[in-house]
């Protein structure tokens, strides 16, 4: 399975419409390859970078049907996607999407699709801990895409 974009390949540097010095959309996502036997897929975008326990998620996505093979750019920050699926908790606690926005240095954003053998039983919002914890022994195949991104503005 091969997860690409058309924002930026692998270990380019993430253009700023879709940080937190920028829109702050979310970037265009694509996958191929996926197994005939996938129910669901999950998509995790991580910073193992920040300055914290476990790093900072910056996006979860999940119950994404085994017939979509794209996520489009600017996917609205709803618990609940139509024809996507649903979206759970990032690290700062809201819904969807938070561009990347290091505090100081380059960052590694692993944008990571996993395709799984049934669907979560999740409620739409879920953080990713229980995303993570409800994906165990699911997990079919993954792949990734890494992106960099250093902070480009000064803090007031």
């Amino acid at each position: 399975m091969t997860l690409t974009s058309t924002a930026f390949s692998y270990g380019e540097k993430i253009p700023e419409q879709f940080t937190g010095d920028g829109q702050n959309m979310s970037p265009e996502l694509s996958w191929t390859g996926a197994s005939q036997q996938t129910e669901s897929f999950v998509l995790v975008l991580h910073d193992p970078d920040a300055p914290q326990d476990n790093g900072f998620v910056h996006w979860v996505v999940y119950n994404i049907p085994p017939t979509v093979n794209h996520i489009a750019e600017n996917v609205a920050r709803d618990a609940s996607v139509p024809e996507l699926g649903m979206q759970g908790k990032n690290d700062g606690g809201e819904i969807g999407y938070a561009g990347p926005c290091p505090p100081r240095g380059t960052h590694h954003y692993f944008a990571r699709l996993y395709a799984l053998r049934a669907k979560l039983d999740l409620q739409p919002g879920a953080a990713y801990r229980e995303v993570s914890m409800a994906m165990q022994g699911k997990v079919i195949e993954q792949a990734q895409l890494m992106g960099t991104y250093e902070k480009t503005r000064k803090a007031a």
